[in-house]
This record gives structure tokens, C-alpha cells and sequence, in this order.
């Protein structure tokens, strides 16, 4: 049994539970201000089929037309160092109990330069 870890799959500030748009989301546990980062959602590699291993935070985000989130690609973590990933950042203030989202496009796997036009599409 693992002890003393800090990792968590999800911050504190948010929560999973059944989401009005599509099946289950993630919501907001308390405000969350513009420009808080919420964390990775996908980390690459090139083993798997669209090249990215998705995370816990990743796996119940949910589309909209009209976001309260976005997607960033980087290549570099502050904590971890040099690891291509994908994360999330509040583009406005985000009230308790909100639904977190973003603006994505799925099944771009035929497309092996979606992850460069991931931006514009949202």
C-alpha cells in the first residue's frame, strides 16, 4: 500500500457527478477564479492510438459551445519538468457547482496534425 502521497486525481475545488450535457462532468466544488489552472488532462505518448494517455481530469469534461474552460497543449510542467501534455485554465470566473467545460472536437485521429489545430477550434 502506497502511503504518504500527495497526488489526488482530481484538486480539491472539483467534483464528478452527473452532468446535464452528457453522462457524467466535473463540477466545481467552490468558485474557481479566471486563470486558475486546473491541472493536466492528457499526457503524451506515442504508444498509444491518438498519442495521448488521458488523466482523471480529462476523462469527464465535457463540451460546450460556449466554455468556461480551455485547453492548453505545453511542453514543460513546473513540477515535473519537461513532459508534452495537455491542461486546463478558467477563462472567467466559474460560480460553485458550475459544470466545467470546454470547446473540443473528437475523433481528429484521422488528422495527424489535430493537436496543432486544437486551439482554433475552440
Amino acid at each position: 500500500m502506497i502511503k504518504n502521497t500527495n497526488w489526488r486525481p482530481l484538486p480539491d475545488f472539483l467534483t464528478i457527478k452527473e452532468s446535464p450535457i452528457e453522462g457524467l462532468g466535473l463540477f466545481a466544488v467552490e468558485q474557481i477564479k479566471a486563470g486558475t489552472d486546473l491541472g493536466m488532462t492528457h499526457i503524451f505518448d506515442k504508444r498509444f492510438h491518438d498519442h495521448y494517455i488521458r488523466l482523471p481530469l480529462g476523462a469527464f469534461i465535457n463540451h460546450h459551445e460556449i466554455p468556461n474552460c480551455e485547453a492548453l497543449f505545453a511542453e514543460e510542467d513546473k513540477e515535473i519538468g519537461k513532459i508534452k501534455h495537455i491542461r486546463v485554465t478558467a477563462l472567467k470566473d466559474i460560480p460553485k457547482g458550475s459544470e466545467i467545460t470546454i470547446k473540443y472536437v473528437i475523433n481528429k485521429l484521422e488528422n495527424p496534425n489535430w493537436e496543432y489545430e486544437y486551439e482554433a477550434t475552440q
